[in-house]
């Protein structure tokens, strides 16, 4: 029992050391109601004249293009046609006597020689 007593007195204190709250109503907001609208205004004035525009600077230049594939090879052209036959040349002058020929020996009497016809 001494500890229950001393338990209710503990919280006793704790509640009473708490700060209580106090419930403010929110205060009360006044709205207008908009009535019928009014006849229109005259018109505005024209405004200025804006400043003219300047011209924006030139771009960057662009980035060269790619190269193109090789192309394929051509076909073999047509043979050609065969030329004409040349004409001809000049005949040679005619050459010189040949040198004599040597001397045979002297003929020996007294032999004679027959010659056989062969068929």
């Amino acid at each position: 029992m001494k500890y229950a007593l001393v338990l209710a007195a503990t919280a006793a204190l704790a509640l009473a050391a708490c700060e209580k709250t106090t419930v403010v109503p929110p205060a009360t907001t006044v709205v207008a109601v908009p009535g019928p609208a009014g006849p229109a205004g005259a018109p505005g004035a024209t405004g200025a004249t804006g400043a003219e525009a300047k011209q924006g600077e030139t771009g960057a230049t662009g980035a060269p293009g790619y190269t193109g594939a090789t192309g394929a090879t051509g076909s073999t052209g047509a043979t050609g046609y065969t030329g004409s036959t040349g004409t001809t040349g000049a005949t040679g002058t005619t050459g010189t006597a040949g040198a004599d020929g040597a001397q045979g020996q002297r003929g020996k009497t007294g032999d004679t020689i027959v010659v056989v016809p062969v068929r």
